[in-house]
Order: C-alpha cells, then sequence, then structure tokens
C-alpha cells in the first residue's frame, strides 16, 4: 500500500507540472521512480506512456481550438522515428544491465534540466525545418527509451518566438502523439506486462483529476521560477539516482 501510495503521488506531482508547464512529466516521475527504486524501471517507463496519452487528451480536449505551426510536423516525424530507435535500446540495456539503465537515464536527467535551466533568450525568428528535425529526432530516441522526450524539444520550443500558450500546446501534442506510437509498439512486442497495466490503472484517476483541474489554471509562478523549481528537482532526482545505482554497482 505505501508503494501505491507514493507512486500516485510522485504522478500527480509530475502531471500538475506537465500542465502547468509542457514538459516534465516524464522526467520528474521517472527521476522520483528511480531515485527510490519504488517499482521496476521499464514498468514504470510503460505507465508514464499512457499517463502521458491521458494527459495530453484531456488537456487539448480542455483547450480546444489549437495553434500549431507547421514546424511542428517536421518535429513529430522525425520524434517517431526515434522512437523506434529508443524502444530498441531500452530493451537491450534492460536485458543486460539494469543498473546501466538507471545511470543513464539519471545523467540524462541531469543534462537536460541544466540545458532547461539555461534556456537561452527567445530567438527573433522561427528556427528552420533542419532544427526541428534534428531535435525531433533526439526527442524520439529519448521517448522510446524513457517515455521522456521533453529536453530537446523544449529547448527548441522556447527558443521560438511565439506565445507561450502555443509553446505548451505543441509540447503537449508532440508528447501525446510519440507515447501513441510507443504504446502501439510496447503492446505488440509484449513488453506492457501485467505490473505496467496495473500501475497505469492505479494512476489513471489521479492523472484525470489533475490534469482536468488543472488545465485552465494560470502558472502560480513566474515562468522562470518554474523552470527552476523544476530544474532542481530534476537534478536532485537524477544524482540520487545515480548515486544509487552507482552503489549497487559496486557491491
Amino acid at each position: 500500500m505505501h508503494t501505491y501510495v507514493l507512486f500516485l503521488l510522485f504522478a500527480a506531482v509530475a502531471v500538475y507540472a506537465q500542465v502547468l508547464t509542457g514538459f516534465a512529466l516524464a522526467l520528474i516521475f521517472l527521476g522520483l521512480i528511480g531515485a527510490t527504486d519504488l517499482v521496476p524501471l521499464p514498468d514504470a517507463v510503460n505507465a508514464v506512456t499512457v499517463i502521458i496519452i491521458i494527459n495530453s487528451c484531456i488537456f487539448l480536449y480542455r483547450r480546444r481550438a489549437l495553434h500549431l505551426n507547421r514546424e511542428i510536423w517536421a518535429a513529430l516525424l522525425t520524434s517517431l522515428a526515434g522512437a523506434v530507435v529508443g524502444i530498441a535500446l531500452l530493451t537491450w540495456l534492460a536485458g543486460n544491465s539494469y543498473q546501466v539503465l538507471r545511470i543513464v537515464l539519471g545523467v540524462s536527467i541531469i543534462l537536460c534540466a541544466l540545458l532547461l535551466w539555461h534556456t537561452a533568450k527567445p530567438l527573433q525568428n522561427t528556427s528552420g525545418q533542419g532544427t526541428f528535425l534534428s531535435a525531433g529526432s533526439l526527442a524520439g530516441i529519448l521517448g522510446g527509451m524513457f517515455s521522456a522526450p521533453g529536453p530537446p524539444l523544449v529547448y527548441i520550443m522556447y527558443r521560438q518566438p511565439w506565445p507561450i500558450s502555443r509553446i505548451q500546446e505543441s509540447l503537449i501534442f508532440l508528447f501525446g502523439a510519440g507515447s501513441v506510437l510507443r504504446l502501439i509498439i510496447v503492446a505488440f512486442s509484449g513488453q506492457f506486462t501485467m505490473e505496467s497495466t496495473r500501475l497505469t490503472l492505479i494512476a489513471a484517476p489521479v492523472v484525470i483529476l489533475v490534469t482536468w483541474v488543472a488545465a485552465h489554471q494560470k502558472v502560480p509562478f513566474s515562468p522562470q521560477i518554474m523552470k527552476s523549481i523544476v530544474s532542481v528537482l530534476l537534478i536532485a532526482s537524477g544524482v540520487t539516482m545515480c548515486v544509487s545505482a552507482l552503489h549497487i554497482l559496486m557491491h
């Protein structure tokens, strides 16, 4: 019971941060799971995939009118291709060294958090197609491995001279679409276990409630403060996860 209570608490915190910022759901959630070793990481990744889909559908429904720039479709195309590579990497790492997988995720979280924290000022003009294609590819690989495609896309999106609402909607749309593909691949390959299903069913009511309530809320902090809070939490989670995994490997 204690395990599932913490699992629901982690889900609620991660979903709330996602709704307010447009990113960080998977990184916060998996960072907390990995740091505490609460449930098997591959199962947590599968559960996060469905959580992101639920969160995206409810959020986009609540927002209704979406404003997606044409560059978004380039990022979506390459992210879908990258997801296939990421899933293959996850399968190999999980089968050969679970602790190595935790270290890879922990380092990824730390680097991504630093990147997000120090995002440069917005550009004067929208970036070219090549930038979105590259960001989409890297995001797809991270999405396939950890269901956490956010950092490359967030960095690119927050540099665009677009309204915050459009950036937020674009990110959540991309995350949702990528998660649908990942879920299809994982399900058909038999990697979506009973434990993954159990965790998903437990988290679903909390995800729906938090997303529905928070979708129209204004961010209680300035964007910079909110980004700093999320980044600090991510760094702490990533460091804890790496230290824990290294300790196990050394003993």
